[in-house]
């Protein structure tokens, strides 16, 4: 945190961000070695990190205050770790996560069309190819989706070379021809999966964003460990899981990728899951656009 009068924004060492700023504490949520740069260039006294033994690449060394060990939890639980140690609740947890009334009155127009028919919204892609499942999968969904469920399907997602290569295949391989939204902007992805009645994906930021603002998660997940990385206490229900093996207690200190393990899912894995959705997920009252009120 930078205190009172510690100077604007500047170049120099750190990056604009913090270059000539004050801080007196930096918090390190991170373990691998692109947060020791920020830490060191923060120049705050107290620089906050995890132990020895939940970190790498020897980020702990740069940190001189420490999380006590523990065991390896839920990436979330990790966090509200570092608040324990400086005192402050860390419960109820509340995101507060929504579209203004501006993106409200977008949204509208954006799914006026639809005449209120309910949305999948499936993200294609996650930042590594690792973690992303079929196209071949995503276009046997999309179809099943839009002619046996009634369900309006829409692709969202980044403008990235790949992202977009991945949504053009599920679009070529289905015939149902879902809506096409990938494009610029973090807030518009937001509004789009707060009108949507569920979300398909795999390993991406998508998936949190949904399940801050309580739509229901259909999470995909076979490179990573969804017990450590997957909606946070809630929709376990809906994950497909081919991470954990047959017979395999649960371990979210599991943090180890597993490879070839996304291709195991199949598209009757996620369908399923819809169902489930469907069945035990009303879908919610959204706010009216700015305007609408009476």
């Amino acid at each position: 945190a930078a205190p009172p009068g510690g100077g604007p924004p500047g170049g120099g060492a750190g990056g604009r961000a913090g270059g000539r700023r004050r801080f007196d504490l930096t918090l390190n949520l991170n373990i691998y070695f692109k947060s020791i740069w920020p830490t060191v260039f923060s120049r705050a006294p107290v620089r906050l990190g995890f132990d020895r033994a939940r970190s790498r690449d020897g980020v702990w060394l740069v940190a001189n205050r420490h999380i006590g060990p523990g065991p390896r939890r839920h990436t979330q639980d990790l966090f509200l770790e570092f608040l324990e140690w400086l005192g402050v609740p860390g419960e109820p947890l509340e995101w507060r996560l929504e579209p203004t009334p501006a993106e409200r009155a977008t949204q509208a127009a954006f799914f006026a069309p639809l005449e209120g028919r309910p949305v999948a919204a499936i993200v294609p892609a996650s930042a590594n190819a690792k973690k992303d499942w079929t196209a071949d999968g995503f276009a046997a969904v999309v179809d099943a989706l839009e002619h046996d469920f009634g369900l309006r399907t829409m692709l969202v997602g980044g403008p990235g070379a790949r992202e977009t290569a991945i949504a053009r295949a599920i679009v070529e391989r289905s015939s149902a021809r879902p809506l096409w939204a990938l494009g610029d902007g973090v807030r518009r992805v937001l509004w789009l999966l707060e009108a949507s009645r569920l979300v398909i994906a795999p390993d991406t930021g998508p998936v949190h964003m949904a399940r801050a603002m309580d739509v229901p998660v259909v999470g995909l997940y076979g490179h990573t460990n969804p017990w450590r990385v997957g909606p946070y206490r809630k929709y376990e229900d809906l994950w497909v899981d081919t991470y954990t093996n047959p017979g395999e207690a649960p371990d979210p200190g599991r943090a180890e990728p597993r490879l070839g393990r996304m291709e195991r899912i199949t598209p009757r894995d996620v369908l399923e899951r819809v169902e489930r959705a469907l069945a035990r997920y009303p879908a919610r009252e959204r706010a009216a656009p700015a305007g609408d009120a009476p």
